[in-house]
């Protein structure tokens, strides 16, 4: 057993490390993402190639979950595995890694499937305190945006409100000497999780995001933060996002600048050597959030894009006001602190 005892230092630690099981949130995958697209970035020759053999490999793999990769499709991806994948996996000490699992909050679809591009079995995980851990997981057949079937001996179903119920030998018993809680959470033997979810028709289970933390806009209409925050993090300099727009007439957003990501941009767009202050001010820096931001409206209904957003420099900390020790956003946190930014933005 390994712990890294700084975010930061995370990519030197698996360097040492080379772990056969990793197991880290979402925010973990992400920095190995983005720190590794930075790095190849800074080589346009090199990121083409790379780019266009990952783009080649999402389609191998989505054969291969579908059933129907044929033998020039795996000969193909054992070529780009010797020649790029298996270099980048050891250079980023994932070489080793036999089995990769995120959970606690959504990891973009995109990403997983970018980790499985590479050779990395990342899978999502699923489940709570109450259910003594896993809940759903399906490591050998995962599907990117889904957090897996229910695991064995395990039942789910969906409420007629769509929270995910479960119940199965490994539910909690109820909470200590707090029997209303438990009658609440407890109902008829089902578990109520709290969150709501979608089964397709294999049983795999999508999370749309926490019941109590779905915003409602003054038009009345019901919106996912969690669904939004995930695809705006995939905006190359952005590390955090915070929707806003509960019983407010538009949706917004808080988007924090990746502290390692934003560097490496700003080298390669002239501007070395820029303060992450510097950046979150900088014109050209906002056009190209922009133009990220505009890009993931395209994915979403016009009720759910993004309005106008804030850009802010300070990075947002596992285990303070801002975020969780698994690093779930603290709404009311980030609210208070940026009370001003935010109405600035409905001003």
């Amino acid at each position: 057993m390994a712990c890294c005892p700084d975010p930061s230092l995370l990519t030197a630690f698996l360097g040492e490390v080379h772990p056969n099981i990793l197991f880290g949130v979402p925010r973990v995958f992400e920095k190995i993402y983005a720190g590794v697209n930075a790095a190849v970035s800074a080589d346009p020759e090199k990121a083409t190639a790379f780019n266009d053999g990952v783009r080649a490999a999402l389609e191998i793999k989505a054969a291969e979950r579908a059933g129907t990769i044929t033998q020039e499709q795996r000969d193909t991806w054992d070529f780009l595995d010797a020649v790029a994948f298996s270099q980048v996996r050891a250079l980023v000490g994932l070489d080793e890694v036999q089995v990769a699992i995120t959970g606690a909050a959504p990891l973009p679809a995109e990403i997983l499937e970018w980790f499985n591009a590479i050779g990395v079995p990342l899978s999502e995980i699923y489940g709570l305190s109450e259910t003594s851990g896993p809940l759903t997981f399906t490591p050998w057949a995962n599907k990117p945006g889904y957090v897996g079937q229910a695991a064995p001996g395990m039942e789910v179903r969906l409420g007629d409100d769509g929270e995910v119920l479960c119940r199965g030998g490994n539910v909690f018993q109820g909470y200590l000497k707090a029997p209303d809680k438990t009658a609440e959470a407890l109902i008829d033997g089902w578990f109520h999780t709290g969150d709501i979810g979608e089964l397709d028709d294999e049983g795999y289970l999508r999370i749309v995001d926490r019941k109590k933390e779905l915003i409602i806009t003054s038009g009345g209409k019901n919106i996912s933060p969690a669904n939004l925050e995930a695809a705006l993090k995939m905006i190359p300099v952005v590390g955090q996002a915070c929707a806003i727009g509960d019983q407010r007439k538009f949706i917004s957003a808080l988007l924090v600048l990746d502290p390692e990501a934003a560097p490496v941009w700003a080298a390669a767009n002239g501007k070395a050597g820029m303060s992450l202050d510097e950046l979150a001010a900088d014109p050209d820096v906002l056009a190209a959030v922009q133009a990220g931001v505009d890009e993931v409206n395209t994915k979403f209904a016009q009720v759910e894009q993004i309005k106008k957003f804030t850009l802010i420099s300070e990075e947002w900390m596992p285990d303070s006001d801002l975020l969780t020790p698994t690093s779930k956003l603290k709404r009311r946190g980030i609210h208070a602190r940026y009370a001003d930014a935010i109405e600035a933005m409905y001003a």
